[in-house]
């Protein structure tokens, strides 16, 4: 679904600019930073990964509600940051988070093939490394450093 298609079906949604609501996503993004690293020591590494994806998310809502839009689909949420912030976020947290996206939703629902997701410790760490980029970037971004 291209970005015109996500603002036509209602996906993404343009709304007032909000500084205080970008940095309120911020530090929620930095909360579920924390909640990552806690699962991935107690070895819920399912969940410490849908963690450090919920940290990206949140990020990435912080980068719509400065700009004025509100999201109400992760993958137009994705898409948005894809388009209007390459070139701003190196590409490789754009393309993660997007593949983030996808793994999040097999581990949470599965698919037809797969009954969930199994998370390793090593795919945990590496997600919660992703977001912990990604967030500082995207704080630096909406703080207009």
């Amino acid at each position: 679904m291209s970005l015109d298609e996500c603002f036509r079906k209602g996906q993404l949604v343009k709304a007032e600019k909000s500084l205080q609501k970008a940095a309120s996503s911020i530090k929620i993004a930095k909360e579920n930073i924390k909640d990552a690293k806690v699962h991935l020591e107690n070895k819920l590494f399912n969940w410490a990964f849908i963690a450090a994806y919920t940290a990206m998310f949140h990020a990435s809502r912080a980068l719509l509600f400065k700009d004025g839009i509100k999201e109400r689909s992760h993958f137009c949420l994705c898409n948005y940051v894809k388009e209007k912030y390459r070139g701003k976020i190196e590409a490789k947290y754009i393309n993660e988070l997007d593949i983030l996206r996808e793994q999040r939703h097999n581990i949470l629902y599965g698919d037809s093939n797969i009954r969930t997701k199994e998370v390793h410790e090593e795919e945990a760490d590496t997600a919660i490394k992703l977001a912990e980029g990604y967030v500082k970037i995207v704080e630096k971004i909406t703080r207009g450093d």
